[in-house]
């Protein structure tokens, strides 16, 4: 397994990366899809977050509504900060014990997270790769393409860690200020280089 930590920023285009890395045939751990299944209904976090943030989060089915809970914690920082707290240690346990099953694999596993480095994620890549965008690039697209006022979309893009500390700790970067097609190319030359690296490493284990 070759180990490759993908991250990016909100409306930075690494979701149309991660679709990419699947397409080419690499293990894909959606970090967000895990983290709406450590918050359905009557799960332990379930419980803590209604515990702290009260009812008025659920919606009529009991489900925790993610624009109500998000809204109040994109304007508090210390109320992200308790909402971080009792997420991502489930979060993280629960991408351990996926990459616990995929050990064994022969290629690129990869573990889509857009708050890789705000959770210190304490799994030892073999690369890193960061999506990146101008914030300014990010503002504009929220702004047009998902509606959102431009209080809320700077709200959201300045509760992420900065471009800067994302590109601090990439092995490599997509830069995304272009179209689709040049996204693509570029993804494409990562995936190379990526598999690349882990074929090189899995002839040098074989070799001993």
């Amino acid at each position: 397994m070759y180990l490759v930590g993908l991250t990016g920023g909100i409306a930075s285009g690494k979701s149309t990366v991660a679709e990419r890395f699947t397409e080419r045939g690499a293990e894909v751990i959606d970090a967000d899809q895990i983290a709406r299944e450590v918050v359905l209904p009557q799960t332990p976090t379930w419980h803590r977050i209604v515990s702290h943030f009260g009812r008025e989060i659920l919606d009529e089915a009991g489900f925790i509504d993610r624009d109500r809970l998000g809204a109040m914690v994109f304007a508090d920082a210390g109320q992200r900060a308790v909402l971080n707290e009792l997420t991502h240690p489930p979060i993280l346990r629960e991408i351990a014990n996926r990459l616990e099953v995929m050990t064994h694999l022969d290629g690129l596993v990869v573990v889509d997270v857009a708050l890789l480095v705000e959770m210190g994620a304490p799994i030892e890549f073999d690369a890193v790769v960061v999506v990146a965008t101008h914030p300014e690039t990010q503002e504009e697209r929220l702004v047009e393409e998902r509606g959102m006022d431009r209080d809320a979309a700077q709200q959201r893009i300045g509760a992420q860690a900065s471009l800067e500390d994302k590109l601090a700790v990439a092995t490599h970067t997509i830069w995304n200020e272009g179209d689709l097609g040049a996204l693509r190319a570029r993804t494409d030359e990562v995936i190379d280089q990526l598999e690349a690296a882990a074929r090189e490493r899995s002839e040098a284990l074989r070799r001993g």
